[in-house]
């Protein structure tokens, strides 16, 4: 039987120096305990900290776009010698993946970056994922690596999906870790702070959007830090850190793959009617749609909300929101066939 799938996700502030350059002792940790972890399962390694690695050989630094993306090309290379020399203790071989949004929009790219991690996995390789930040057609604000672990893990059929943070947890009101979160409701969200590392891009408010969705996929999500000994480890056995427990799942490949809403680019809203129609697993018309928010393509990942603008379901375009503007009192006008519909 395959040893199971775990993503680790190390963020920003977890792996550097205020200044921005990569902090060796907490590196050397990781590889530690990630190398205690290796025999046991196929680890994906999602770590930030390329900007902040690189930005000090950018002159004049001033954090726009392109020096951001300068600014990444040299702290990847940096982020990745240091892994590579400190898992080399352990006999270990990393890979680097730059990945792109589009490597997951499209299914037969997936499905190759799928078989690329498959035969790392089968040579005792680690593969170590960043955003391709230095050809990204996406300012970095808009995109962060918790989504990116979260689309590995949901698409890859993840058992659980760790993502480290500088805080330890969740921290409720008081400031105390919540070490069990079994519902997403308002009071998780009630006490998510706003700030985060001057150096990252992703905060609290971005962990739970991402655990969210991977829970509802079957994926267990630890959010934890790295302040305690063996805290990996630990955290995995949900010891510390904050436990976000997943909902039952039978999806397909294929369906975890469609219901990642992350990767939806456009939504639509919906009557009652068209919800009921969803539950008995038919397909969406454009006579059940109120409103169309936001342009998507034909074939593209679109997000269905209810009336109360709650994600019910995502699903695979079969017309343009052009066309779908223009058709949206006509009967028989298939917007997403049930076979393409993922219901959340």
């Amino acid at each position: 039987m395959s040893k199971p799938i775990l993503v680790l996700k190390f963020g920003t502030a977890s792996i550097t120096k205020p200044t921005g350059e990569p902090n060796e002792p907490v590196m050397v940790d990781i590889a530690r305990q990630v190398a205690e972890l290796h025999p046991h399962y196929r680890i994906v390694l999602v770590s930030s900290g390329a900007v902040g690695a690189g930005k000090a050989l950018i002159h004049d630094y001033r954090g726009d776009i392109t020096q951001r993306k300068a600014a990444a090309a040299v702290g990847n290379l940096l982020l990745l010698n240091q892994y590579s020399r400190f898992f080399s203790i352990y006999g270990i071989s990393i890979a680097q993946s730059l990945c792109e949004r589009h490597h997951f929009a499209n299914r037969d790219q997936f499905l190759q970056l799928k078989q690329t991690y498959e035969e790392l996995w089968s040579n005792g390789i680690i593969p170590i994922a960043n955003e391709n930040d230095v050809v990204s057609n996406r300012e970095l604000k808009f995109s962060d690596n918790d989504e990116l672990a979260t689309l590995i893990a949901v698409g890859f059929g993840a058992e659980a999906l760790m993502l480290c943070t500088s805080v330890g947890g969740l921290l409720d009101a008081n400031g105390q870790i919540m070490r069990q979160i079994i519902d997403f409701d308002e009071r998780v969200f009630g006490v998510v702070r706003t700030e985060k590392s001057s150096l990252g891009l992703g905060g609290m408010a971005s962990k739970l959007t991402f655990a969210k969705l991977a829970t509802r996929m079957g994926i267990r999500v630890v959010i934890f830090g790295l302040k305690e000994p063996g805290s990996i480890s630990r955290a995995l056995r949900s010891e510390i850190g904050t436990e976000f427990i997943p909902q039952p799942s039978a999806l397909s490949a294929r369906n975890r793959w469609l219901g990642s809403g992350s990767l939806a680019v456009g939504r639509v809203q919906v009557d009652a009617g068209a919800v009921k129609a969803l539950q008995k697993r038919r397909s969406l018309l454009a006579v059940g749609i109120r409103a169309i928010l936001g342009e998507f393509a034909t074939g593209e990942m679109i997000e269905i909300l209810d009336e109360d603008q709650t994600t019910v379901a995502v699903a695979r375009a079969r017309i343009s929101s052009e066309t779908l503007a223009q058709q949206l009192n006509q009967q028989n006008v298939d917007v997403a066939n049930a076979n393409d519909i993922v219901l959340l």
